[in-house]
């Protein structure tokens, strides 16, 4: 699905598809170009850490945390998208992240995928034959 413009700030960018399957539905790739990354270090402030602290001893979410992820996982996926586009790429499959600690208040978030080329797929369906 190619994302539509959106107030949304979370949105992925709509010139460019971003997918986690290794294909994108109804178009096919005519050139993989490789390798495309994203990535972050993002610090927790000391109020971050002393808040977040004391909302561990009640249990449940802790939302500056799923706050502060959200947001660096959205940068992260808009730098794979700058990267992947500055590529010559015109989507991204098989997309991914992963996440560190560095130190006691630091987080790494590394967006990744295969930058490629897609275009639209105009062969007719096929039928699905179960034999």
């Amino acid at each position: 699905m190619k994302p539509s413009d959106s107030p949304d700030p979370f949105r992925p960018p709509s010139d460019l598809f971003i997918v986690t399957t290794p294909f994108v539905s109804g178009y096919h790739v005519t050139r993989v170009i490789g390798a495309t990354f994203g990535l972050i270090v993002r610090s927790r402030g000391l109020g971050q850490n002393i808040f977040a602290y004391f909302r561990a001893w009640g249990g449940g979410e802790i939302k500056v945390y799923t706050n502060l992820l959200e947001q660096v996982r959205h940068q992260a996926l808009m730098r794979l998208a700058d990267h992947a586009k500055s590529l010559g790429a015109n989507a991204v499959v098989s997309i991914g992240f992963d996440t560190s600690e560095m130190g006691n208040s630091m987080t790494e978030v590394l967006a990744y995928g295969t930058a490629v080329v897609v275009e639209p797929d105009t062969s007719p369906a096929q039928p699905v034959a179960l034999h």
